[in-house]
């Protein structure tokens, strides 16, 4: 009797270990997010903090944003399936996307991305429009943004002035806030960035406009969206993606939401969505 007591025992405690590591399991399950660092550390952490509670309660998980060191790293980070989500540019979509083999998938875009556009930005008096700055040193963003150097660059080739042999010099600031304060500490003689953040700026008196002007507005394009890995559960997917789209700025945790993330609301995208700033790296040989 005592042996046949025991193997139950044993047997009944294996089972309830089990059921009770599988409980810790669901229980430690974490969805990790991350974006790419196109603005400060500390702004980048503050708009991801309602967020990042708001996906917890509607995905049923823990959820934790963690921050990369620079573009690449972000779509490293997806492509190796090291994060469950990333907010990326168009251009740093399309890099995901060439680098795993198409095994990345956009879901959804603020409303303005549909329409995103990017400024060029001086305090020189004598430049007027994209011609005057031959000759006059220039900062983009990162080497990776879309709206803080892909586009801008291909706007200039498309106004004929290749920046590494008509401008005197180009530099790289690494993000678009960084790139305001260069072209307004006199570092260099113009700069290029997302419209967004200028905006943002502006809005909130971090800069002057009578000092620092927008001299040329691109025309619009695709930019920025959430975007997941292809291995991710369909269930999983659409449970997010529906989270999104219910953002809405009629209730107090949406209105909050959205304005940190600078969106109207989401939206709907797709891969075809981005094929224009995929010719646009590729003419520009920043995609091979």
């Amino acid at each position: 009797m005592s042996r046949i007591f025991s193997l139950r025992a044993f047997k009944a405690l294996v089972v309830g270990s089990l059921v009770f590591l599988g409980t810790v399991a669901q229980a430690q399950q974490v969805f990790r997010m991350t974006a790419i660092p196109d603005e400060s550390p500390t702004e980048l952490a503050r708009k991801a903090a309602p967020l990042v509670k708001y996906l917890e309660g509607k995905l049923g998980m823990k959820v934790e944003f963690t921050p990369v060191t620079d573009y690449a790293a972000s779509v490293e980070a997806l492509v190796n399936k090291q994060v469950d989500l990333a907010w990326f540019g168009g251009f740093t979509f399309v890099q995901a996307n060439v680098r795993s083999g198409g095994k990345v998938i956009p879901l959804v875009q603020r409303e303005e991305d549909e329409k995103f556009k990017s400024v060029f930005i001086t305090t020189d008096p004598a430049i007027k429009g994209l011609a005057d700055l031959k000759g006059k040193t220039l900062s983009f963003g990162s080497q990776s943004s879309t709206s803080g150097h892909l586009m801008p660059r291909s706007f200039l080739l498309q106004a004929s002035i290749d920046p590494d042999k008509d401008l005197r010099r180009v530099a790289y600031s690494g993000a678009h806030d960084a790139t305001i304060a260069a072209v307004a500490a006199g570092k260099v003689d113009a700069g290029a960035l997302n419209i967004s953040v200028w905006d943002k700026f502006v809005a909130d008196k971090k800069v002057d406009p009578a000092k620092v002007r927008v001299f040329f507005t691109t025309p619009p394009y695709f930019d920025y969206n959430w975007t997941v890995h292809a291995d991710m559960p369909a269930a999983t997917r659409e449970k997010l993606a529906k989270a999104f789209l219910d953002l809405s700025r009629d209730t107090a945790e949406g209105k909050e939401i959205l304005e940190l993330q600078r969106a109207t609301r989401f939206v709907p995208t797709k891969a075809d969505n981005y094929k224009g700033i995929e010719a646009a790296a590729r003419s520009a040989g920043l995609l091979k």
